[in-house]
C-alpha cells in the first residue's frame, strides 16, 4: 500500500471507533482481518496514524476546527508527523486509493493557525470535564503534563533477576536499541519511534521466551521496589491481574517466603500461570477467587500490594482511546471500587505490616484523596512516607516532583519520563 491508501484506511478505522464506540485494538484487528492484502508494514503505519490521531484529538480538532476522522488523520500526517502540506497534497492526488484531495479550507488550516485560540484543555489534549483535576494536581504545569500524556510511549523492560542481570541483557538486546533507564535498577528502555517508525517485537526475542525479562513500565517497577518486599516475607498481591507486579515482587523476594496472587476477575488472572513458569518463580500461590478465598490470610501479611482499578489516566500514551471514553460515572464507579478494595485488602495486613496502594492514574480523586479518606476511616493505620522509602531504596535517584501531604508519590511522563502512577504506603499499628 502507498501512503494514500494508508490514510484512507486510518480514516475508516477511526470512523469505526467513533461511530460504533469500538476499542482501538479491536477496530484495527477487524480491519486487518478484512483487508488481508495489507502487509505488516501497512498495518503498523495505519495503527500509528490512528493512535496518534486519538492521542492528539482535541488539539488537532481545535487546529482544524473540525474533529472528523478525515481532519484528524490528515492533520496527524501533515502536522504531527511533519510531512507538510505539499507532501500530503501529492499523496492525495497521486494515489487512486487515497481520500479526496484537500479542500481550500483544509489547506488554510494545515498551512496556518487560523482558528480561534485553543482552550488549555484542548492544547493539553485532556477532556474538558477533567481539566479542573489536572489543574488541581499540576498547577501551571497542567498543559505540559497533558501533552506528555499524549506523546508516544517507549517500551520498558524489567530484568528478571531470578534468571539474568541488566548488563547481560543489555548486550543481548543491543540490536533493539535498548538502554538503561535513570531510576529503576532493573529497567531497560527502547525509545518510541516517531512517525512511521516501527517498534521491535521484543516478545519474539529469545530472552523473553526464556524468562530473562518482562514488559513492564518503569513506574510500575518503581512501585514494586517501594513496597520493600523482602525474602521470607508473607505477601499478598490483592489485584494481581496478569501478574506483572507479582513477578517483580517474586524477584525481589528471591523466591523465598510466600507470595499470594489474587484478583476479583479470574480472566485477568489467567495469564499469570504461563508467566510464572517462564520466569522461574516458585514461591507464588495463585488464589482463583472462583475456587478459593483468602480468609486464612487475614491479619497474616507482612505486605499487601494493591494495584487498584482506576481510570487509567496515567496510561493514556498507550491507550489513547480510553481518554475519550472515560465518563464522570465511570470515574465515580472506579472511586467506589477503590474504597471497597482498600477496605477489603487492609484486613489482611498484620500489626506492623505494610499496605501499598497504587493506581495508574494522575487524578487526585483517585490518589491523594483516597489515601486521606483511608487514613480517616482506619485509625489503626498511619501513613508511611513513600518519599522517605524512595530515598532509602533508591539512593542518589532524583525524587519525583509531586509529593502529597501524606507522603504519596505521583510519577508522570513529563516529570519522571514514565507512565502516570501514584504510590501511597501505610503501616498497621495494631
Amino acid at each position: 500500500m502507498k501512503d494514500g491508501g494508508r490514510l484512507a484506511a486510518a480514516i475508516e478505522v477511526l470512523e469505526e471507533i467513533e461511530t460504533r464506540h469500538r476499542p482501538v485494538q479491536a477496530a484495527l484487528k477487524e480491519w486487518g482481518t478484512s483487508h488481508r492484502f495489507a502487509g505488516s508494514g501497512d498495518r503498523t503505519v495505519i495503527g500509528n496514524l490512528v493512535f496518534d490521531a486519538l492521542r492528539n484529538k482535541a488539539s488537532l480538532g481545535a487546529h482544524m476546527e473540525d474533529a472528523s476522522a478525515r481532519a484528524l488523520v490528515l492533520a496527524t500526517y501533515c502536522l504531527t508527523w511533519e510531512k507538510g502540506v505539499d507532501a500530503l497534497t501529492a499523496v492525495l492526488e497521486s494515489d487512486p486509493h487515497a481520500p479526496e484531495p484537500l479542500s481550500g479550507a483544509e489547506v488554510e488550516h494545515l498551512s496556518n493557525n487560523i482558528g480561534p485560540e485553543p482552550t488549555a484543555s484542548d492544547e493539553a489534549d485532556v477532556p474538558g470535564w477533567l481539566w479542573p483535576q489536572f489543574e488541581a494536581v499540576f498547577g501551571v504545569d497542567a498543559v505540559s503534563e497533558g501533552k506528555a500524556l499524549a506523546a508516544r510511549a517507549p517500551v520498558d523492560l524489567r530484568v528478571n533477576t531470578l534468571k539474568s542481570n541488566r548488563d547481560k541483557l543489555l548486550k543481548r538486546l543491543a540490536h533493539t536499541g535498548a538502554a538503561v533507564t535513570s531510576r529503576s535498577p532493573v529497567a531497560l528502555r527502547i525509545a518510541a519511534k516517531p512517525g512511521l517508525g516501527r517498534m521491535p517485537h521484543v516478545q519474539a526475542e529469545e530472552g523473553y521466551q526464556k524468562g530473562w525479562f518482562e514488559l513492564q513500565d518503569e513506574a510500575s517497577q518503581l512501585a514494586a521496589l517501594l513496597s520493600g518486599a523482602k525474602p521470607g516475607e508473607q505477601v499478598l498481591d490483592f489485584c494481581a491481574g496478569g501478574g506483572g507486579k507479582t513477578l517483580a515482587l517474586a524477584a525481589m523476594m528471591e523466591n523465598k517466603g510466600q507470595l499470594y496472587a489474587s484478583d476479583a476477575d479470574r480472566l485477568r488472572l489467567a495469564p499469570i500461570h504461563e508467566r510464572l513458569q517462564r520466569n522461574g518463580v516458585r514461591n507464588i500461590q495463585v488464589r482463583d477467587p472462583a475456587s478459593s478465598d483468602l480468609i486464612d490470610l487475614q491479619g497474616q501479611m507482612d505486605l499487601v500490594f494493591i494495584d487498584a482499578p482506576c481510570s487509567g489516566t496515567g496510561v493514556w500514551r498507550r491507550r489513547p482511546d480510553s481518554k475519550w471514553r472515560l465518563s464522570e460515572k465511570a470515574l465515580a464507579d472506579r472511586i467506589a471500587d477503590q474504597r471497597r478494595v482498600l477496605e477489603n485488602a487492609s484486613t489482611y495486613v498484620k500489626p506492623g505490616g505494610r499496605l501499598l496502594y497504587a493506581t495508574c492514574s494522575v487524578l487526585p480523586a483517585e490518589n491523594q484523596d483516597q489515601a486521606e479518606w483511608f487514613l480517616e476511616a482506619h485509625p489503626e493505620f498511619e501513613a508511611l512516607s513513600a518519599k522517605d522509602v524512595w530515598e532509602g531504596a533508591l539512593p542518589g535517584v532524583a525524587l519525583p516532583k509531586y509529593v502529597s501531604k501524606t507522603g504519596g508519590l505521583l510519577l508522570t511522563p513529563a516529570s519522571t519520563d514514565t507512565d502516570g502512577f501514584f504510590v501511597a504506603l501505610f503501616t498497621r499499628q495494631h
